[in-house]
């Protein structure tokens, strides 16, 4: 019987009839310091994509729950970069994160999140496209006001 261990420094050992297998790292060693890495430090050097969910759904209704964009948000909070800290779970994860824009609640969404956990960025946009709301790129420098 196989079973996969949690370590106190992020790794993953299995083991096998008592024998030790060899230690997976969660994240990848840095040169400096032997920190983890975040994720998606592991990606391209470019910043990466952002979409913008509004809630108006593509009939131009405004989607409801009016909470939406926080429940969305705050289902996604434990997703926090590596060195968020101790009370990082109060907050919202930075990578969803619910906003207005132009009148219109919104949740901003980081393809980052995709690096730490590729499901969570397949719920969310799957939850707009399950509840036909309107998805668009947000452009480098673009006014989200």
């Amino acid at each position: 019987m196989h079973a996969a261990l949690q370590h106190s420094e992020g790794t993953i050992a299995t083991s096998a009839g008592g024998a030790s297998a060899a230690v997976i790292p969660f994240g990848v060693r840095q040169a400096t310091g032997g920190r983890p890495a975040p994720a998606h430090a592991t990606m391209s050097a470019a910043a990466p994509r952002q979409y913008k969910i509004q809630g108006i759904t593509r009939e131009g209704k405004p989607f409801r729950p009016s909470d939406w964009a926080e429940r969305l948000a705050g289902a996604l909070s434990s997703f926090q970069p590596a060195g968020a800290g101790p009370n990082a779970h109060i907050g919202y994860s930075p990578y969803c994160v619910p906003r207005v824009v132009g009148g219109v609640k919104c949740v901003i969404v980081s393809e980052a999140l995709r690096g730490l956990e590729p499901m969570a960025m397949d719920f969310v946009m799957n939850f707009a496209r399950d509840n036909a709301l309107v998805v668009s790129e947000i452009a480098p420098g673009e006014d989200l006001s």
